[in-house]
């Protein structure tokens, strides 16, 4: 079958001849990469491919895309890039033709509780727009339909004109929002446990709060409640007055003077909410968070019923639908009812609007609603987002950078994936591609293979060319190119079953279906289509259930695998034993850290709005260590020498000989079971794929006692080959005793599985629905789904 045919597509374009055609990079050297030169065609779509740590992302993101991001912040005058973070030109000799670089990655749209689709596009602000035009009654400007403005009325000076004088007068302005004043645009409130925040049977003088960082010589803390004034430090709280809780819970803000100090004195409530609620919870420190969890409960606010607007904003409608109705509807619902809009006085605003809307619909986020929280949306969905934006767009000659697009759709949907990459190429456009999934890399015009292996193995171009040559070519990638796995000839047995009944969880419909143990049991169906809700809703964590995600890991940019999976303590005290020293020597977030950059490795620079920058410490070099305890070394190795190798070499260093570390050991060993055998020990948890992350997560809970594993895409972010290792993976661990349910859309998992359960058959209010169970033998015999017919292509059935 010729590539035309099987892809859809026109042929490659003919042979690129001028070197004005060509983006070329000549010895590169970011991070693995090994001398690196490469041409990459332009106006055609380029897949990169190779094990995962082979060095794709260096090359494409770390070289490419970043020296167009430093040259195009160099073109802005001296002042303004005064104000940007300072980019460091890439390891790399040469690098011509350039165009400007367009990222499109994985990166979560971040979890900030006022950010939702709609706010990350533009799809709220026409919105908006077209409410404070149509909308009946009218409220005021498109920001009373905002739900991040508040309203507000304050007194200012105003430039006025009386005759030919101009003057400045006081006046009294009005700024309106729509922002519910209940729960000032969050859609829920919350409910503080006071028992979590003091003992009230002790007075301030006796330490009665246990909140986090709360000293008794904090003045900014504890100080100012036990010094201000209202409050009778000795006294336990349990016998405060009616008006000393009053004003040790909720007093107004006042202005008190502690010890020649001017402070504001607030109620602890007020003051609670803003220290700690107001702040995105995954970048707390872990204690802080587990404080927050366990002293906080949100509900939906009873004012807006989570609407996160004012009853204003609510009552405002068009053809009976309000904004708070179409930010709630299934955003293919959303794009019928602006499509019956007819109205000639917005007739472009509704043109614009239709086409954000169809470009969800097209890239399969039709089931999305805009006031869905951003921080909820897979790493995926989240790619597939910062996508709208670019579709409709007039820029041509410009260079997309796209992270394994691919990940989480089903099969179904890869072939929309390739149409709109191909789309963004034909308006002539550089489209750069890292890519494991053999639908994908089949649309390239050029492929650049890297490896051989990964980390230090890595590193090298193995090929350049076109698809058809990689196939024939003997790279692993090539190699593995047209691996089909096969169905098994027989299935394990159930041992029970987990009974999940009455599943209404977001758009299940009352679902009801035995989930069996004991063996390796698939879940599937297309994007959206409820898979997560069943499993994750109906499954919770805990009680003998190991849930694996690719959820952002929570850590600050100190922590690494070795801190993470607990491999520092074992490394620390082989350290410390070896050398007579204390182990706490060998930590860089303790005594042994470099007292310039506090063991960092990196001076951070906080730049409020913009991105911070990091520049590499001058006095540790980036090894994080005091130079005595560099000093100090194990089998030859310092600390920081150690935490450089990569997981295999480290495997191999605590195996035997004088650095041997069994605890050390069984660590590096499940590390390199779960394919992350290339990570380094001390590499920034901030620098993972939402795959590495996950399976870092599965390295640290096999040793678990734990029945049930819960995995989300355990494939996300593997090379071809390595599919083969991590289904061995799943053997194991159904082999010793566990049952293993894993969220999927692979199909060679699929083909593995015991047991399938497969939702559907579409997304949104179309799925929630079980439309399958059984063998994968069956689904493939019945092809009733759409999993079944993809599955039966995939083994040739």
């Amino acid at each position: 079958m010729s590539r035309a045919t099987k892809t859809g597509t026109p042929s490659p374009a003919p042979h690129v001849a001028d070197s004005h055609d060509l983006i070329r990079v000549l010895g590169a050297r970011v991070n693995n990469l090994k001398d690196v030169s490469v041409e990459i065609p332009k106006r055609r779509l380029t897949v990169f491919t190779g094990v995962s740590g082979s060095g794709k992302s260096s090359l494409v993101f770390g070289t490419i895309a970043a020296e167009s991001q430093r040259l195009i912040n160099e073109t802005y005058s001296a002042f303004v890039q005064g104000f940007m973070p300072t980019l460091a030109r890439p390891e790399v000799d040469v690098l011509e033709g350039l165009t400007t670089a367009i990222i499109v990655d994985q990166q979560r749209l971040g979890a900030d509780p006022r950010s939702t689709v709609g706010t990350a596009t533009d799809a709220n602000a026409m919105l908006r727009i077209l409410f404070s035009r149509l909308g009946k009654p009218h409220i005021g400007p498109p920001s009373a339909y905002s739900f991040n403005t508040a309203s507000v009325r304050a007194s200012g000076a105003i430039t006025v004109q009386r005759g030919n004088k101009t003057k400045a007068e006081k006046a009294t302005y009005e700024r309106t929002g729509g922002m519910c004043v209940r729960c000032e645009g969050r859609g829920s409130v919350s409910d503080i446990d006071l028992a979590q925040l003091y003992d009230d049977t002790k007075s301030i003088a006796e330490g009665a709060f246990t909140i986090p960082g709360w000293k008794s010589d904090n003045v900014w803390t504890v100080g100012i409640y036990a010094e201000s004034g209202f409050l009778d430090p000795d006294k336990p709280i349990r016998e405060y007055t009616k008006k000393e809780m009053q004003d040790f819970l909720y007093r107004a803000p006042t202005k008190v003077k502690v010890n020649g100090v001017n402070l504001t004195y607030e109620g602890l409530i007020p003051k609670i909410q803003k220290s700690f609620l107001s702040k995105d919870k995954e970048a707390m420190q872990p204690h802080i968070r587990a404080f927050v969890e366990r002293a906080v409960t949100f509900t939906t606010c009873p004012e807006c019923d989570g609407t996160r607007l004012s009853e204003g904003a609510r009552s405002s409608k068009i053809k009976k639908i309000s904004i708070a109705d179409a930010c709630a509807m299934e955003i293919r619902d959303l794009a019928v009812w602006v499509r019956g809009l007819k109205e000639p006085s917005v007739a472009p605003l509704l043109t614009a609007l239709r086409q954000t809307l169809d470009s969800f619909v097209e890239i399969g986020l039709g089931y999305l609603s805009l006031n869905r929280p951003s921080g909820t949306l897979s790493g995926g969905e989240a790619q597939r987002v910062k996508m709208i934006r670019h579709l409709g767009s007039s820029l041509t000659d410009t260079t997309y950078v796209f992270d394994e697009p691919t990940i989480g759709l089903h099969p179904h949907d890869i072939q929309r994936m390739n149409d709109l990459l191909l789309r963004l190429r034909d308006k002539g456009n550089t489209v750069l591609v890292v890519e494991h999934k053999p639908e994908a890399i089949a649309i390239a015009d050029h492929v650049v293979d890297l490896g051989p292996g990964a980390g230090t193995a890595g590193g090298t171009v193995c090929f350049e060319g076109t698809v058809e040559a990689l196939r024939a070519g003997d790279t692993v990638t090539g190699r593995h190119l047209d691996d089909r796995a096969t169905l098994k000839e027989t299935v394990r047995e159930p041992t029970g079953a987990l009974e999940i009944r009455g599943a209404t969880a977001n758009n299940l419909r009352e679902v009801d279906v035995d989930i069996p143990l004991g063996v390796l049991c698939v879940v599937t169906g297309v994007a959206g289509s409820g898979k997560s809700s069943l499993i994750h809703g109906s499954i919770p964590a805990g009680a003998g259930v190991v849930s694996v995600d690719q959820a952002p890991i929570r850590g600050s940019r100190r922590s690494n695998p070795a801190t993470y999976t607990g491999l520092l303590d074992p490394i620390r005290k082989a350290f410390a034993k070896a050398n007579g020293v204390k182990p706490a020597l060998f930590s860089a977030n303790s005594e042994g850290a470099c007292a310039n950059c506090n063991g960092a490795g990196v001076i951070y620079t906080d730049l409020a709005m913009m991105a911070g920058v990091e520049t590499v410490c001058e006095d540790c070099e980036g090894r994080r260590f005091q130079p005595s305890v560099l000093e100090y070394t194990l089998g030859g190795r310092d600390i920081s020498e150690v935490l450089a190798m990569s997981v295999t070499e480290a495997a191999e260093f605590f195996a035997a000989g004088e650095a041997s570390t069994p605890a050390a050991h069984r660590i590096l060993e499940r590390m390199d079971q779960v394919g992350l055998g290339y990570l380094s020990l001390g590499q920034p948890l901030t620098t993972l794929s939402g795959g590495e992350r996950q399976r870092l997560k599965l390295a640290t809970h096999m040793g678990d006692k734990g029945g049930v594993y819960v995995l989300d895409e355990p494939t996300t972010g593997l090379h071809l080959a390595d599919v083969e290792h991590l289904l061995a993976l799943l053997d194991r661990l159904v082999d010793a005793g566990k049952s293993v349910i894993v969220i999927e859309h692979h199909q060679a998992v699929m083909a593995h599985a015991d047991w399938i359960v497969d939702l559907g058959p579409g997304a949104g209010h179309d799925g929630g629905k079980v439309v399958f169970e059984g063998t994968p033998a069956d689904l493939v015999a019945g092809r009733s789904t759409l999993t079944g017919e993809h599955l039966a292509a995939y083994v040739g059935a």
